[in-house]
């Protein structure tokens, strides 16, 4: 397809915080990390973008991740993406990524607004 891939970080993520003992929703979790916006663990969980590395830290905590398996994850989806960049040479993908591109520099940008951590 071409897109950038979080699937793995993603999967991770969900997994941790179903099995947590305090059961968090997606929305209490994205509290919980100073995101005022509730989506923000959702649009993760689907892969619809990733965790900003200055956060990585904070997840591994409240989740309890062995950093080393959110690394992991990470690597493997760098390495799709990057095959996937690699292998295309469609105008189409092009133009989707450009477009998925532009999408994630509205999360970077949201990060730094609308995603601020509550004080």
């Amino acid at each position: 397809m071409g897109m950038r891939c979080f699937d793995h970080v993603a999967k991770i993520i969900k997994a941790k915080r179903q099995a947590h003992p305090k059961g968090y929703s997606q929305s209490e979790l994205s509290h919980v990390l100073g995101y005022k916006n509730g989506q923000f663990i959702s649009n993760v969980e689907r892969g619809l973008c990733n965790i900003p590395l200055k956060m990585l830290r904070k997840v591994c905590e409240i989740l309890d991740i062995n950093p080393e398996d959110l690394k992991e994850a990470m690597i493997k989806d760098i390495e799709f993406t990057l095959n996937n960049y690699l292998r295309t040479g469609s105008n189409q993908v092009r133009k989707h990524d450009r477009n998925h591109d532009a999408h994630n520099e509205n999360h970077e940008a949201h990060d730094s607004v609308e995603y601020k951590k509550v004080v």
